[in-house]
């Protein structure tokens, strides 16, 4: 008897899910037989996955919300897409409106795929161009760096041993990684 499987992924722990369990479980998916993980898609190991490519059998239907949850690239999707027709597994993604049981299906799977690479593959070369603009105007990304006396200050205090960590930080302003940061790489002096 084939069964219907569901996927959802959020790539922080403070992102919340509740919308593609929604939509999963409105398609027809059993909460209980819907995997869930809390981990970026660009990692290679996702334990959840896995074990939802282990459970699923030949005549089985994943079902997942939106491509990007699953696939963490264009040959990923490809490699998924070809581990779901070699073991006659049917992949439906809810927002693309695609049905692997279909040979329309199929078509519009790897077509989404390779646009969804290719929009990612964009943002990164925009993300580049504007950080090479900013920096041909003398910027330079990142926060401005705190001033040497208020981190010798910081410091000082830690070194003291007479105010805890959360009190040397409202004193100075200078945040708690900051201070472990020149702590653990042996510097008092800025």
């Amino acid at each position: 008897m084939s069964r219907t499987l569901g996927y959802a992924r959020t790539s922080k722990r403070s992102q919340d899910w509740s919308l593609q369990i929604d939509a999963l479980i409105k398609a027809g998916v059993e909460e209980r037989d819907i995997f869930k993980e809390k981990i970026t898609g660009s990692r290679k190991d996702r334990p959840e996955l896995d074990k939802l490519l282990t459970y699923a059998h030949p005549g089985d239907t994943i079902v997942i919300w939106k491509l990007d949850r699953i696939g963490r690239s264009m040959r990923h999707l490809m490699e998924l897409s070809d581990y779901f027709r070699e073991n006659n597994i049917n992949f439906v993604s809810l927002k693309e409106n695609i049905d692997t049981s279909t040979a329309t299906g199929k078509l519009m799977f790897t077509i989404m795929a390779a646009l969804a690479e290719f929009e990612r593959e964009m943002i990164i070369e925009r993300t580049y161009a504007g950080l090479e603009a900013a920096r041909a105007r003398g910027r330079v990304g990142g926060r401005k760096p705190k001033d040497t006396e208020s981190i010798e200050l910081a410091l000082k205090l830690y070194h003291s041993k007479e105010y805890p960590i959360h009190v040397i930080t409202k004193m100075t302003g200078v945040s708690k990684t900051t201070i472990y940061r020149y702590l653990n790489r042996g510097d008092d002096k800025v």
